[in-house]
């Protein structure tokens, strides 16, 4: 969702975004087109928003965070689902807190961190069901805001919402604009001519879909083609450090020892973050245009890719694909594995989970790099991500959030599910 409204701002701002959708109509040459206008909100406003309410049930669920006895759930572009989870067999909707705009999350201590539009706000959730704001950072993710100048929450504008309409334009005019570089005006494809056609310890753990890492003292933020650096020595004050660029559109990152698997939809890069507050780039290993989740462990990186427009690709690419980091500054892939739509991963010893999409969720036994062998596929579910954690599997499906007890791997089975039509209210 951050992405897709990313993108859109890049296009229109400050004026308008035009989105071709069909060609000329018969017998006229006539382009039909949608008109998208963005809608504003100021910071001030956002923040006015958020708030800690009582549970609400599970509609759109996207990243995931588990810290402690907690499962912290993200209702996409919308908030938080905080989840008592003290009992695996019976997780309890504790309450919700309303971030309008958030998509990402992470911890130190009691401290929740959550991205609000270009906001970065910390939250005290100590006690879940009252929350407290402790201090929001304003502009952490300055791509997202509407003024590059300004730090008075009163005048920074994000755009919260698109409003479209169709409307027809003359070819003579289509032509006119899309041909003026001026015009702040977009079209997505070229139309014919011819009128004859007609057209997610004390930071917990994040999901691997994560564009949040806290490592120490630091959270580290994707901010489209950069990274955003925070200081987090004392939890509840950080403190925006610096927008560091990174030269691509960045998705995922993940922490492994020293270095940050950064995830963009044409390879994947390390850096290694010894200097914390300057990233150093270590290795890239490009691949074919998608999206592409990533983990490591002390030999191998595993990255999935999958295809979909969100990733700016019409290729069919869905597989694993396993790297070399024995040297980290030279990844060789070693194997790659065909999947269905593979998504987020995460591994415990010689176990792998890959939520596959609409393919459910896969269990691979990854002791032998060269032949890594699926022992368990659970279907009937559309899968987004997963954290493995002392012997079970949370995983972030279309409809909620699934746990799985993996302690014998002989007898991998359902220990509950907290679904959008059951969730606690």
């Amino acid at each position: 969702m951050r992405k897709y409204y990313q993108g859109l701002q890049r296009l229109s701002l400050p004026v308008v975004c035009l989105l071709l959708l069909a060609g000329c109509v018969k017998d006229d040459c006539k382009h039909t087109y949608k008109i998208y206008t963005p809608v504003y909100k100021t910071l001030t406003q956002l923040r006015s928003e958020v708030k800690s309410v009582a549970a609400r049930a599970l509609v759109n669920p996207g990243k995931i965070y588990v810290k402690d006895n907690m499962v912290y759930l993200n209702e996409r572009g919308e908030g938080i689902h905080m989840i008592d989870n003290s009992n695996p067999q019976n997780p309890v909707n504790k309450s919700f807190i309303s971030i309008p705009g958030n998509i990402d999350i992470a911890m130190k201590e009691n401290i929740l961190y959550a991205d609000m539009h270009c906001d970065l706000a910390a939250f005290d959730v100590s006690n879940p069901t009252a929350v407290t704001v402790k201090k929001y950072v304003t502009k952490a993710f300055p791509s997202q805001a509407s003024n590059t100048l300004s730090t008075n929450p009163d005048s920074i504008k994000v755009i919260i919402d698109w409003r479209s309409r169709d409307t027809v334009l003359s070819c003579d005019s289509y032509n006119w604009l899309a041909g003026c570089s001026s015009c702040g005006i977009f079209f997505s494809a070229s139309a014919s001519s011819s009128s004859s056609q007609s057209s997610t310890s004390s930071s917990g753990v994040a999901g691997s879909m994560a564009a949040f890492a806290t490592v120490g003292d630091y959270l580290y933020g994707l901010d489209w083609s950069f990274m955003s650096i925070v200081d987090i020595t004392s939890a509840a004050n950080p403190l925006f450090v610096k927008h560091q660029p990174l030269g691509w559109n960045a998705e995922t990152v993940y922490y492994f020892k020293n270095n940050l698997f950064i995830g963009t939809p044409v390879g994947m890069a390390v850096y290694n973050i010894q200097n914390p507050t300057n990233l150093a780039p270590v290795a890239w290993a490009g691949h074919w245009r998608s999206c592409d989740p990533v983990i490591a462990d002390d030999k191998y990186a595993y990255v999935t890719l999958y295809d979909g427009a969100i990733c700016g690709t019409t290729a069919k690419v869905n597989q694993l694909d396993v790297y070399d980091i024995g040297n980290i500054a030279k990844p060789v892939l070693v194997k790659s594995y065909p999947l269905t739509n593979p998504h987020g991963l995460s591994k415990d010893g010689n176990l792998l989970f890959i939520c596959d999409g609409r393919g459910g969720l896969k269990v691979f036994d990854a002791s032998d790099i060269q032949n890594i062998k699926l022992i368990k596929e659970i279907s009937g579910i559309d899968t987004y991500d997963v954290i493995t954690l002392n012997g079970i599997a949370y995983v972030v499906t279309k409809d909620g959030l699934y746990q799985y007890d993996y302690s014998n791997t002989s007898n991998i089975h359902l220990l509950s599910s907290l679904k959008w039509s059951k969730a606690s209210n």
